[in-house]
This record gives structure tokens, C-alpha cells and sequence, in this order.
């Protein structure tokens, strides 16, 4: 266990090395020298050169990598110029807001996923089972976008039931008192989760079904109760763990379009407005934030899964 630890750490921080050179490098090739950006298009070479200077970017480029290491490493992800404020503090103002809609959404999908997928499962090829089929794969096929606009159409606009827009509180604690400006969102959010989560479980619910101690423990005149909560239940969500652990990077990407649609000021939103004043410290930084929730979510799950079902040998 502890030399697959060490490992896996080792693989990762090869990993984040490598996403660190590909951001820097879409960076650098991207924006260049954001001098004339900063100081405007009349600014006079002098002055280029003088911030240039300040701010290392006379460097050669390999000397130029290895500052960016060095600040990621201590957490300092640039400066976005453009916002004039540091990337660190527009992610911890806008981050508990964006991990309030995907905490939400991801605790919502798993609670419903696990019952209807097991009962899909129990009632295989029953009414219940092909119109939880159809709906599983219209919501895990139709793009979150486009469920986002049919939401707000049909609940918001044409209803009136629900605000079209998410809450504008500044503060984690002013979007939970708004709770109705999120139902909209994390819906959205919670539906094409769920389809994917739901048919994992029902495929999960049928495997287990055909096992042996499953017939056994029927054999010995246990109820079905008893063989669902006492052992299928268990066994039936290992799977998820894996799951829940490669769909953390996926949250990051569904905040994206859902903040947007809805205007939630959080991470998302504040990817979406970067890109349209090309805003690259911050874009570089969003990405990297992805790639390493890539790697720590899989090193999660691995060890999760683990702890789970001791079956699971780490080597």
C-alpha cells in the first residue's frame, strides 16, 4: 500500500509537471509579452522594456518555466492584469460558490442514483426499467447547455415558477438563504449526473444479482430486504466509488456551462468572461486547477476503492 502510494504520488507529480509545461507553454506562445496589453498599444519601447524587466519577461524561456513552477508551487497563479487583482484571490472569491453548486449537485446525484439504479436492476426489463432507460439516455445525450435553456424556457419563463437566474449573493452563506434562485441549476446539474450514475448502478445491481452469494444467502431464506440492505447494497456501490472519483474534473467543466447560462458568479463564470478579454493567467490557472482535480481524483478513488472492498490489492 505505502510503495503504491509513493508511486502513484511520484506518477503524479510527473503528471502536474507536464500540465504546468503545457499551460505555460500555451501561455507564453499565446500572449507573448502582455506589456502592450497592460500599457496599451502606445506605450513606448522603454516602458515595454521596463516591465518586461519587472516582471521577467526579458527572460530566457526556460528560466521563465521555471518561475512558473516555483510560484504554482506556492500557490501564486499569476496576476491578472486585466481584473487588476491576483488569480489566487478571484479563485477563493469565487471558489465556495462553485463548490456549494457542485457539492450540491454531486450529493443530490448520488442519493437518487443509488436507489432508482438498484431498483432498475431489481426490475429488470419491467415498465419502470425502459422508461428510466429512455430518460437516462435523452439527459446523458442532450448537451447540459441545451438542458440548461429548456429549463429556464419551460420553469422560469413560461411557468414562472423559478427565477431564470441564479443567486448574486457575494458570500456561500447568501447563496443558501437565496436556496431558491439554485434549484434551476443544480437541477440541471443533478439531471445529466444522474442519468450517467443511474445506469452505472443498474448494470452494477444486475452483475451482483448473478453472483453466487447473492443465491446463497436467498438459499438460506433470507428476505429480500435482508439481501438487499445486508449485501447487495454494499457491493452495488464500489463501482461508484471509482465513479464519483474520475466525475470531480467533470464538475469543474459543468459549472462552466451552467454558470454561465444561469450568470452564477464562480469559477465558471469567471473562466467564461476571461475567455472573450483573453484573460490568460486566469485561463492557465483554471486548467491547471482541472488537470491536478484529474489526478488527485483518480488517486482518491484508487485508495477509496481500496478501503472499500479489501478484495482490492494495490500493487
Amino acid at each position: 500500500m505505502i510503495a503504491y502510494l509513493v508511486r502513484r504520488l511520484f506518477i503524479a507529480v510527473v503528471v502536474i509537471l507536464g500540465i504546468m509545461l503545457v499551460t505555460f507553454l500555451l501561455l507564453h506562445n499565446a500572449e507573448g509579452n502582455p506589456a502592450k496589453d497592460v500599457l496599451g498599444t502606445k506605450a513606448t519601447p522603454q516602458a515595454i522594456a521596463a516591465f518586461s524587466k519587472a516582471h521577467g519577461f526579458d527572460l530566457p524561456a526556460w528560466r521563465q518555466f521555471v518561475d512558473y513552477v516555483n510560484q504554482n508551487v506556492h500557490g501564486n497563479f499569476g496576476y491578472s492584469f486585466k481584473l487588476n487583482q491576483s488569480v489566487v484571490s478571484l479563485f477563493k472569491e469565487n471558489a465556495g460558490r462553485s463548490a456549494l453548486l457542485s457539492g450540491a449537485s454531486l450529493l443530490l446525484s448520488i442519493l437518487l442514483a443509488i436507489p432508482l439504479g438498484i431498483y432498475a436492476g431489481l426490475k429488470r426489463n419491467s415498465l419502470y426499467d425502459y422508461t428510466s432507460t429512455t430518460l437516462s439516455f435523452v439527459f446523458y445525450s442532450v448537451p447540459l447547455f441545451l438542458v440548461s435553456l429548456a429549463a429556464i424556457d419551460v420553469f422560469a419563463l413560461k411557468l414562472n415558477w423559478l427565477p431564470f437566474e441564479a443567486s448574486q449573493s457575494d458570500s456561500v452563506i447568501g447563496v443558501i438563504k437565496q436556496a431558491n434562485t439554485m434549484i434551476l441549476p443544480t437541477a440541471c446539474l443533478v439531471a445529466v449526473s444522474l442519468a450517467a450514475y443511474s445506469r452505472y448502478m443498474r448494470s452494477s445491481a444486475l452483475d451482483n444479482l448473478a453472483q453466487d452469494y447473492v443465491k446463497v444467502a436467498r438459499a438460506k431464506g433470507l428476505s429480500e430486504r435482508a439481501v438487499l440492505l445486508r449485501h447487495l447494497l454494499r457491493n452495488c456501490c464500489l463501482p461508484m466509488i471509482t465513479l464519483i472519483g474520475l466525475s470531480i474534473p467533470d464538475l469543474l467543466a459543468g459549472n462552466l456551462i451552467v454558470e454561465q447560462v444561469f450568470n452564477y458568479p464562480g469559477l465558471g463564470l469567471l473562466f467564461y468572461n476571461s475567455l472573450g478579454t483573453a484573460d490568460y493567467p486566469i485561463l492557465t490557472a483554471y486548467t491547471l486547477v482541472g488537470g491536478v482535480l484529474v489526478v488527485l481524483g483518480n488517486l482518491v478513488a484508487d485508495v477509496s476503492l481500496t478501503i472499500a472492498d479489501p478484495r482490492v490489492r494495490l500493487v
